[in-house]
């Protein structure tokens, strides 16, 4: 679904590489988390992957990229964005400021797909339903929270049902009740076969609802592999990604003798619970 070989990417009018000859695999239909320190590449490859480097942004771009079966390269950003939608993490950036309201902004991007109107509409509908913001509906984008317009903007994007989402950092913005109703959603649109490659920070939902997680590094990925091992591998604070809280409790706890440093170490809270309980894994 997702291949990416030997990929280095330069801005323009620098000199020195965010990527360094990056290779990666993704799967179709699963949540794909990736991980990494601040500063290190997350948005940058986001925007490869979904078209948007170089056609947008420009710069230099070696290697491959494969998405949906499109040479990101050699397409249009037109041939790659009717595959994939992108969710940046500033919600004030993807607010088109073309449409007055809530409902025709989500409704923004069907109608540039040419949808029928009655099918537009009952999607819409939906959407909105989904993300429970009937009370935003009739209300302008640029008078919303940093959140709701967060909400807004993922909306906008599921509503199109891509096959592939991409989504950096996209709960920054929100509380926890927020950032719980988005990872609902991001687990239903993977159950319908969509494959949602997730650029986050927060460790303890990766392990929750993804399927595979890798570590971006030095421009290039590092890990890879299965939430669990990859989140409590212990080369994490080298790589400026931390651990969860469990894991840090953990690694306290063998410090001081008071566990076994023989048993593996939790990264979930149920995982915790086990482990500190005696019955560790």
């Amino acid at each position: 679904m997702i291949e990416l070989a030997g990929v280095t990417y330069t801005y323009p009018d620098t000199e020195r590489a965010v990527l360094h000859g990056l290779d990666l695999s993704i799967t179709e239909g699963i949540v794909f988390g990736i991980v990494g320190a601040s500063g290190v590449g997350k948005s940058t490859l986001a925007k490869v992957i979904s078209g948007f480097i170089p056609h947008s942004e420009g710069g230099e771009l070696e290697g491959a990229v494969t998405v949906a079966g499109i040479d990101v390269v050699k397409a249009t950003l037109l041939d790659v964005v009717s595959k994939v939608g992108l969710v940046t993490q500033n919600p004030f950036n993807q607010i088109t400021g073309a449409r007055f309201s809530v409902e025709e902004e989500i409704a923004f991007g069907l109608e540039n797909l040419g949808i029928p109107r009655d099918e537009m509409i009952e999607r819409v509908g939906a959407v909105i339903a989904r993300f429970g913001i009937q009370e935003l509906r009739d209300r302008s984008p640029f008078a919303l929270s940093g959140g709701q317009q967060q909400l807004v903007a993922i909306a906008s994007i599921v509503v199109m049902e891509p096959a592939i989402l991409v989504m950096d950092e996209p709960t920054s913005q929100l509380d926890p009740s927020g950032t719980r109703l988005v990872f609902d959603i991001i687990d239903r649109v993977a159950e319908q076969g969509t494959t949602v490659v997730l650029l986050e920070h927060k460790l303890e939902l990766l392990r929750e609802h993804a399927q595979v997680v890798a570590v971006l590094a030095e421009g290039r990925i590092v890990l890879s592999g299965a939430p669990r091992e990859v989140l409590a591998d212990d080369r994490l604070d080298q790589w400026g990604v931390g651990s969860t809280r469990f894991t840090s409790a953990a690694r306290a706890a063998i410090s001081a003798e008071l566990a076994s440093a023989d048993s593996a170490i939790p990264v979930s809270l149920k995982e915790a619970v086990s482990y500190f309980s005696g019955g560790r894994r």
